[in-house]
Protein backbone atom coordinates (compact mmCIF):
# COMPACT_ATOMS: atom_id res chain seq x y z
CA UNK A 1 0.00 0.00 0.00
CA UNK A 2 0.82 3.66 -0.52
CA UNK A 3 3.97 4.94 1.76
CA UNK A 4 2.84 8.64 2.79
CA UNK A 5 5.30 10.52 4.92
CA UNK A 6 5.82 13.97 6.61
CA UNK A 7 8.62 16.03 5.68
CA UNK A 8 9.89 18.94 6.97
CA UNK A 9 8.81 21.63 4.31
CA UNK A 10 10.16 24.87 3.29
CA UNK A 11 8.24 27.81 3.13
CA UNK A 12 8.09 31.41 2.53
CA UNK A 13 9.51 33.92 5.50
CA UNK A 14 5.94 35.64 6.00
CA UNK A 15 7.96 39.04 7.24
CA UNK A 16 9.61 39.13 4.32
CA UNK A 17 6.84 39.08 1.32
CA UNK A 18 2.72 39.28 1.40
CA UNK A 19 2.05 35.90 0.46
CA UNK A 20 -0.50 36.58 -2.05
CA UNK A 21 2.22 38.20 -4.29
CA UNK A 22 4.38 35.41 -4.69
CA UNK A 23 2.30 32.71 -5.32
CA UNK A 24 0.95 30.93 -8.50
CA UNK A 25 -1.58 28.47 -9.92
CA UNK A 26 0.15 25.27 -11.55
CA UNK A 27 2.58 25.71 -14.21
CA UNK A 28 0.29 24.40 -16.54
CA UNK A 29 -2.02 26.60 -16.90
CA UNK A 30 -0.66 29.70 -16.57
CA UNK A 31 -0.61 31.69 -19.92
CA UNK A 32 1.95 34.08 -21.31
CA UNK A 33 -0.11 37.05 -19.96
CA UNK A 34 -0.71 35.93 -16.69
CA UNK A 35 2.96 34.41 -16.67
CA UNK A 36 4.09 38.25 -17.14
CA UNK A 37 1.62 39.60 -14.57
CA UNK A 38 2.91 37.43 -12.24
CA UNK A 39 6.81 38.26 -12.40
CA UNK A 40 5.47 41.99 -12.14
CA UNK A 41 3.72 41.69 -8.84
CA UNK A 42 7.18 40.36 -6.91
CA UNK A 43 10.68 39.60 -7.32
CA UNK A 44 10.39 36.45 -5.41
CA UNK A 45 7.35 35.23 -7.60
CA UNK A 46 7.41 31.56 -7.66
CA UNK A 47 6.76 32.05 -11.36
CA UNK A 48 10.24 33.03 -11.87
CA UNK A 49 11.63 29.81 -11.10
CA UNK A 50 8.48 27.10 -11.89
CA UNK A 51 8.29 28.97 -15.59
CA UNK A 52 11.88 30.12 -16.03
CA UNK A 53 13.22 32.18 -18.38
CA UNK A 54 16.24 32.50 -20.28
CA UNK A 55 18.78 34.99 -18.53
CA UNK A 56 21.63 36.51 -20.89
CA UNK A 57 21.51 33.74 -22.99
CA UNK A 58 22.33 31.08 -20.62
CA UNK A 59 20.24 27.82 -19.31
CA UNK A 60 16.76 28.68 -17.77
CA UNK A 61 17.23 25.59 -15.51
CA UNK A 62 20.32 26.50 -14.40
CA UNK A 63 19.21 30.07 -13.73
CA UNK A 64 16.22 28.87 -11.99
CA UNK A 65 18.06 26.71 -9.15
CA UNK A 66 20.34 29.67 -8.70
CA UNK A 67 17.35 31.78 -7.85
CA UNK A 68 16.00 29.04 -5.76
CA UNK A 69 19.07 28.59 -4.11
CA UNK A 70 19.54 32.56 -3.67
CA UNK A 71 16.19 32.82 -1.69
CA UNK A 72 16.91 29.91 0.61
CA UNK A 73 20.20 31.41 1.20
CA UNK A 74 18.43 35.27 2.11
CA UNK A 75 15.90 33.79 4.18
CA UNK A 76 13.56 34.82 1.70
CA UNK A 77 12.70 30.88 1.94
CA UNK A 78 13.01 28.86 5.25
CA UNK A 79 12.47 25.25 6.23
CA UNK A 80 10.26 24.47 9.02
CA UNK A 81 11.88 22.90 12.87
CA UNK A 82 10.90 19.46 11.90
CA UNK A 83 8.82 16.88 9.52
CA UNK A 84 5.19 17.08 9.37
CA UNK A 85 2.26 16.88 7.51
CA UNK A 86 0.28 19.66 6.37
CA UNK A 87 -3.33 20.20 6.35
CA UNK A 88 -4.26 22.61 3.26
CA UNK A 89 -8.08 23.38 2.31
CA UNK A 90 -9.54 25.38 -0.40
CA UNK A 91 -12.49 27.28 0.46
CA UNK A 92 -14.42 28.08 -3.05
CA UNK A 93 -18.07 28.67 -4.32
CA UNK A 94 -19.42 26.14 -6.92
CA UNK A 95 -21.26 27.58 -9.96
CA UNK A 96 -24.72 27.84 -8.15
CA UNK A 97 -23.28 29.79 -5.38
CA UNK A 98 -23.05 27.40 -2.87
CA UNK A 99 -19.86 27.35 -0.42
CA UNK A 100 -17.46 24.59 -1.11
CA UNK A 101 -14.28 23.23 0.99
CA UNK A 102 -11.46 20.67 -0.53
CA UNK A 103 -9.66 19.30 2.59
CA UNK A 104 -6.18 17.54 2.09
CA UNK A 105 -3.21 16.41 3.49
CA UNK A 106 0.05 17.25 1.68
CA UNK A 107 3.26 15.05 2.61
CA UNK A 108 6.04 12.48 0.92
CA UNK A 109 3.60 10.25 -1.46
CA UNK A 110 5.46 6.68 -2.88
CA UNK A 111 6.72 7.18 -6.42
CA UNK A 112 6.19 3.56 -8.54
CA UNK A 113 6.20 2.72 -11.30
CA UNK A 114 3.14 1.24 -13.39
CA UNK A 115 2.18 -2.22 -11.82
CA UNK A 116 4.69 -1.73 -8.68
CA UNK A 117 2.26 -0.34 -6.11
CA UNK A 118 -1.19 0.75 -5.32
CA UNK A 119 -0.45 5.02 -6.72
CA UNK A 120 -2.62 4.54 -9.37
CA UNK A 121 -2.01 7.25 -12.71
CA UNK A 122 -5.49 7.60 -14.41
CA UNK A 123 -4.11 9.71 -17.92
CA UNK A 124 -1.34 9.46 -20.15
CA UNK A 125 1.42 12.22 -20.22
CA UNK A 126 3.26 14.19 -22.89
CA UNK A 127 7.07 13.48 -23.62
CA UNK A 128 8.01 16.98 -23.96
CA UNK A 129 6.40 17.80 -20.88
CA UNK A 130 8.09 15.45 -18.61
CA UNK A 131 11.63 16.65 -20.27
CA UNK A 132 10.35 20.26 -18.79
CA UNK A 133 9.97 19.11 -15.52
CA UNK A 134 12.72 16.81 -14.95
CA UNK A 135 15.18 19.14 -16.37
CA UNK A 136 13.66 21.49 -13.68
CA UNK A 137 13.85 19.31 -10.88
CA UNK A 138 17.15 18.68 -11.46
CA UNK A 139 18.38 22.26 -11.36
CA UNK A 140 16.28 22.71 -8.18
CA UNK A 141 16.63 19.44 -6.18
CA UNK A 142 13.17 20.63 -5.12
CA UNK A 143 9.43 19.56 -5.46
CA UNK A 144 7.84 22.98 -6.21
CA UNK A 145 4.11 21.92 -5.70
CA UNK A 146 2.31 19.14 -5.43
CA UNK A 147 0.51 16.62 -7.22
CA UNK A 148 -2.94 15.87 -6.28
CA UNK A 149 -4.06 12.15 -5.05
CA UNK A 150 -7.63 10.70 -4.13
CA UNK A 151 -7.58 8.33 -1.46
CA UNK A 152 -9.88 5.26 -1.17
CA UNK A 153 -9.47 5.13 2.46
CA UNK A 154 -11.85 6.71 4.97
CA UNK A 155 -11.32 9.02 7.78
CA UNK A 156 -8.60 11.16 6.30
CA UNK A 157 -10.67 14.23 5.91
CA UNK A 158 -11.38 14.21 9.48
CA UNK A 159 -7.88 14.08 10.58
CA UNK A 160 -7.03 17.23 8.05
CA UNK A 161 -9.72 19.55 9.29
CA UNK A 162 -8.69 18.54 12.99
CA UNK A 163 -5.62 21.07 12.32
CA UNK A 164 -6.23 23.51 15.58
CA UNK A 165 -4.84 26.99 15.65
CA UNK A 166 -4.15 29.63 13.02
CA UNK A 167 -3.16 28.82 9.72
CA UNK A 168 1.03 28.81 8.99
CA UNK A 169 -0.23 30.41 5.56
CA UNK A 170 -3.00 31.48 3.57
CA UNK A 171 -3.90 33.83 0.71
CA UNK A 172 -6.81 34.09 -1.78
CA UNK A 173 -6.48 33.67 -5.63
CA UNK A 174 -7.55 35.56 -8.39
CA UNK A 175 -10.89 33.52 -8.19
CA UNK A 176 -11.36 33.95 -5.04
CA UNK A 177 -10.64 30.71 -3.97
CA UNK A 178 -9.61 30.65 -0.38
CA UNK A 179 -5.99 28.56 0.26
CA UNK A 180 -5.13 27.53 4.65
CA UNK A 181 -2.07 25.59 5.62
CA UNK A 182 -1.62 23.73 8.95
CA UNK A 183 0.92 22.01 10.12
CA UNK A 184 0.30 18.63 11.58
CA UNK A 185 3.09 17.96 14.35
CA UNK A 186 1.44 15.83 17.13
CA UNK A 187 2.65 12.44 16.36
CA UNK A 188 -0.20 10.72 16.92
CA UNK A 189 -1.77 12.79 14.19
CA UNK A 190 1.36 11.80 12.12
CA UNK A 191 0.59 8.23 12.72
CA UNK A 192 -2.90 8.33 11.61
CA UNK A 193 -2.34 10.37 8.75
CA UNK A 194 0.33 7.73 7.19
CA UNK A 195 -1.40 4.65 7.99
CA UNK A 196 -4.59 6.09 6.90
CA UNK A 197 -3.19 6.68 3.53
CA UNK A 198 -1.42 3.58 3.79
CA UNK A 199 -4.53 1.54 4.05
CA UNK A 200 -5.65 1.86 0.40
CA UNK A 201 -4.70 3.01 -3.06
CA UNK A 202 -4.11 6.63 -3.82
CA UNK A 203 -5.32 7.52 -7.70
CA UNK A 204 -3.00 10.27 -9.17
CA UNK A 205 -6.23 13.02 -10.05
CA UNK A 206 -3.87 15.52 -10.93
CA UNK A 207 -0.01 16.19 -11.70
CA UNK A 208 0.42 13.63 -13.86
CA UNK A 209 3.33 15.04 -15.66
CA UNK A 210 5.06 16.59 -11.93
CA UNK A 211 4.41 12.30 -11.05
CA UNK A 212 5.99 10.87 -14.37
CA UNK A 213 8.88 13.14 -13.66
CA UNK A 214 9.27 12.04 -9.73
CA UNK A 215 9.47 8.73 -11.04
CA UNK A 216 11.85 9.10 -14.05
CA UNK A 217 14.05 11.27 -11.69
CA UNK A 218 13.85 8.39 -9.34
CA UNK A 219 14.54 5.77 -11.83
CA UNK A 220 17.96 8.05 -12.89
CA UNK A 221 18.98 8.71 -9.58
CA UNK A 222 19.39 4.86 -8.40
CA UNK A 223 21.30 4.13 -11.48
CA UNK A 224 23.46 6.72 -10.50
CA UNK A 225 24.00 5.67 -6.90
CA UNK A 226 23.34 1.96 -7.73
CA UNK A 227 20.02 1.11 -5.85
CA UNK A 228 17.49 3.08 -3.18
CA UNK A 229 19.48 4.99 -0.50
CA UNK A 230 17.84 8.35 -0.18
CA UNK A 231 14.31 10.22 -0.33
CA UNK A 232 14.14 10.40 -4.41
CA UNK A 233 11.60 7.44 -3.99
CA UNK A 234 8.83 10.52 -2.54
CA UNK A 235 7.04 13.37 -4.19
CA UNK A 236 5.50 15.91 -2.73
CA UNK A 237 1.39 15.37 -2.81
CA UNK A 238 -1.55 16.73 -1.42
CA UNK A 239 -4.26 13.65 -0.88
CA UNK A 240 -7.76 13.77 -0.29
CA UNK A 241 -10.24 11.69 0.59
CA UNK A 242 -12.21 10.26 -2.12
CA UNK A 243 -15.75 10.83 -1.31
CA UNK A 244 -18.51 13.45 -3.02
CA UNK A 245 -18.06 17.46 -2.66
CA UNK A 246 -13.65 16.99 -2.08
CA UNK A 247 -13.31 17.10 -6.21
CA UNK A 248 -14.68 18.90 -8.73
CA UNK A 249 -13.64 17.91 -12.22
CA UNK A 250 -14.16 20.25 -15.22
CA UNK A 251 -13.57 19.12 -18.79
CA UNK A 252 -10.79 20.43 -21.12
CA UNK A 253 -11.95 20.91 -24.78
CA UNK A 254 -10.05 20.60 -27.90
CA UNK A 255 -9.16 22.92 -30.55
CA UNK A 256 -8.45 21.61 -34.12
CA UNK A 257 -6.31 23.45 -36.57
CA UNK A 258 -4.08 23.08 -39.70
CA UNK A 259 -7.40 20.76 -41.88
CA UNK A 260 -7.72 21.10 -45.42
CA UNK A 261 -10.41 23.72 -46.58
CA UNK A 262 -12.54 21.14 -47.87
CA UNK A 263 -12.55 18.56 -45.59
CA UNK A 264 -16.25 17.46 -43.95
CA UNK A 265 -15.59 17.20 -40.01
CA UNK A 266 -18.96 16.17 -39.90
CA UNK A 267 -19.03 13.42 -41.79
CA UNK A 268 -15.96 12.32 -40.74
CA UNK A 269 -17.35 12.18 -36.94
CA UNK A 270 -20.04 10.06 -37.68
CA UNK A 271 -18.55 6.69 -37.50
CA UNK A 272 -17.85 7.79 -33.95
CA UNK A 273 -20.93 9.71 -32.86
CA UNK A 274 -24.33 10.84 -34.09
CA UNK A 275 -24.31 14.28 -35.08
CA UNK A 276 -27.55 16.30 -33.97
CA UNK A 277 -27.53 20.06 -35.12
CA UNK A 278 -27.73 22.29 -32.24
CA UNK A 279 -28.08 26.09 -33.84
CA UNK A 280 -26.00 28.93 -31.74
CA UNK A 281 -23.48 28.32 -29.72
CA UNK A 282 -24.95 30.38 -26.59
CA UNK A 283 -27.41 27.17 -26.68
CA UNK A 284 -24.83 24.28 -26.91
CA UNK A 285 -24.41 23.58 -23.28
CA UNK A 286 -28.45 22.92 -22.16
CA UNK A 287 -28.11 20.68 -26.22
CA UNK A 288 -25.35 18.70 -24.32
CA UNK A 289 -26.94 17.88 -20.95
CA UNK A 290 -30.39 17.11 -22.46
CA UNK A 291 -29.14 15.06 -25.43
CA UNK A 292 -25.84 13.19 -23.34
CA UNK A 293 -23.53 14.33 -26.05
CA UNK A 294 -20.05 16.34 -27.06
CA UNK A 295 -20.37 19.61 -28.82
CA UNK A 296 -19.36 20.54 -31.99
CA UNK A 297 -18.55 24.28 -33.42
CA UNK A 298 -17.52 25.07 -36.46
CA UNK A 299 -19.06 28.65 -36.79
CA UNK A 300 -21.37 30.96 -34.17
CA UNK A 301 -24.31 29.25 -35.52
CA UNK A 302 -22.89 25.98 -36.88
CA UNK A 303 -23.22 23.92 -33.68
CA UNK A 304 -24.05 20.08 -33.34
CA UNK A 305 -24.46 17.27 -30.70
CA UNK A 306 -22.36 14.60 -30.65
CA UNK A 307 -24.28 11.66 -29.15
CA UNK A 308 -21.34 8.91 -28.73
CA UNK A 309 -22.03 5.40 -30.52
CA UNK A 310 -19.17 3.70 -28.39
CA UNK A 311 -20.04 1.32 -25.77
CA UNK A 312 -18.89 0.39 -22.45
CA UNK A 313 -15.52 -0.20 -21.78
CA UNK A 314 -13.42 -2.41 -19.63
CA UNK A 315 -13.56 0.22 -16.71
CA UNK A 316 -16.91 -0.73 -15.41
CA UNK A 317 -18.93 -1.27 -18.23
CA UNK A 318 -19.44 2.45 -18.51
CA UNK A 319 -18.93 4.55 -21.82
CA UNK A 320 -15.39 5.54 -22.78
CA UNK A 321 -14.62 9.06 -21.54
CA UNK A 322 -15.38 11.51 -24.27
CA UNK A 323 -11.37 12.12 -24.83
CA UNK A 324 -10.79 8.69 -25.84
CA UNK A 325 -13.51 8.35 -27.98
CA UNK A 326 -12.59 11.83 -30.13
CA UNK A 327 -8.83 10.48 -29.96
CA UNK A 328 -9.92 7.85 -31.93
CA UNK A 329 -11.94 9.63 -34.13
CA UNK A 330 -9.34 12.47 -34.58
CA UNK A 331 -6.81 9.75 -35.50
CA UNK A 332 -8.51 9.19 -38.99
CA UNK A 333 -8.34 12.89 -39.49
CA UNK A 334 -5.58 14.25 -42.01
CA UNK A 335 -2.55 15.84 -40.53
CA UNK A 336 -3.96 18.58 -37.85
CA UNK A 337 -2.69 20.40 -35.15
CA UNK A 338 -4.47 20.49 -31.55
CA UNK A 339 -4.54 22.68 -28.81
CA UNK A 340 -6.48 22.46 -25.21
CA UNK A 341 -8.64 24.57 -23.49
CA UNK A 342 -10.98 24.48 -20.68
CA UNK A 343 -13.25 27.62 -20.78
CA UNK A 344 -16.20 27.21 -23.13
CA UNK A 345 -16.37 30.74 -24.12
CA UNK A 346 -12.41 30.55 -25.19
CA UNK A 347 -13.00 27.75 -27.53
CA UNK A 348 -16.44 29.39 -29.11
CA UNK A 349 -14.32 32.58 -29.69
CA UNK A 350 -11.17 30.89 -31.45
CA UNK A 351 -13.48 29.13 -33.49
CA UNK A 352 -15.72 32.56 -34.52
CA UNK A 353 -12.03 34.03 -35.41
CA UNK A 354 -12.01 31.79 -38.17
CA UNK A 355 -8.05 30.70 -37.20
CA UNK A 356 -8.85 27.06 -36.50
CA UNK A 357 -11.31 24.48 -38.67
CA UNK A 358 -13.26 23.35 -35.35
CA UNK A 359 -14.27 23.26 -31.48
CA UNK A 360 -14.87 20.21 -29.67
CA UNK A 361 -16.44 20.79 -26.59
CA UNK A 362 -16.62 18.08 -24.02
CA UNK A 363 -17.99 16.79 -20.84
CA UNK A 364 -16.44 16.19 -17.02
CA UNK A 365 -15.58 13.03 -16.22
CA UNK A 366 -16.85 11.78 -13.05
CA UNK A 367 -14.42 10.91 -10.41
CA UNK A 368 -15.56 7.01 -9.92
CA UNK A 369 -14.83 6.64 -13.68
CA UNK A 370 -11.45 7.93 -12.97
CA UNK A 371 -11.31 5.39 -10.06
CA UNK A 372 -12.19 2.73 -12.31
CA UNK A 373 -10.27 3.39 -15.01
CA UNK A 374 -6.86 3.67 -12.76
CA UNK A 375 -7.78 0.39 -10.75
CA UNK A 376 -8.10 -1.52 -13.98
CA UNK A 377 -4.95 -0.23 -15.14
CA UNK A 378 -5.64 1.59 -18.10
CA UNK A 379 -5.16 5.54 -19.01
CA UNK A 380 -7.65 8.42 -20.21
CA UNK A 381 -5.73 10.18 -22.85
CA UNK A 382 -3.77 13.38 -21.54
CA UNK A 383 -5.49 16.34 -21.13
CA UNK A 384 -8.81 14.50 -20.11
CA UNK A 385 -9.66 16.06 -16.86
CA UNK A 386 -9.37 19.58 -14.99
CA UNK A 387 -9.42 19.74 -11.41
CA UNK A 388 -10.95 22.83 -9.89
CA UNK A 389 -9.96 25.01 -7.46
CA UNK A 390 -6.05 24.18 -8.00
CA UNK A 391 -3.46 24.05 -5.46
CA UNK A 392 -1.36 27.05 -5.24
CA UNK A 393 1.95 27.14 -6.40
CA UNK A 394 4.30 28.62 -3.03
CA UNK A 395 1.92 27.38 0.18
CA UNK A 396 4.87 24.85 0.48
CA UNK A 397 8.03 23.34 -0.67
CA UNK A 398 9.75 20.02 -0.16
CA UNK A 399 13.85 19.81 -0.30
CA UNK A 400 15.34 16.86 -1.77
CA UNK A 401 18.45 15.30 -0.12
CA UNK A 402 20.67 14.80 -3.19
Amino acid sequence: MPRFEPFAGVRYDLDRVDLDDVVAPPYDVIGPDEQASLEARSPFNIVRIDLPREENGGDRYAAAGARFDQWLSAGVLAADPGPSFYSYRMGYHDPDGNGRQIVGVVGALEVVAPGEGDVLPHEETQHKVRSDRLSLLRACRADLSPVWGLSMAEGLSELATGAPGTPVARCTDEEGVHHRLWRLTQPGVIEAVAATVGSAPVVIADGHHRYATALAHRDEVRAARGGPDGDEGLVMALVCELTDGQTSVRPIHRIIAGLPDDFDVVTALEPFFEPVPAGAAADLPERMADAGGLGLVLGADRTWVLVPRAAGDAAGGDPPPDAALLDKALSTFPAHTLAFDHSFDSVVGAVASGRPAAGVLLRPVDVRQIAATARAGLRMPTKTTFFHPKPRTGMVFRLLSL
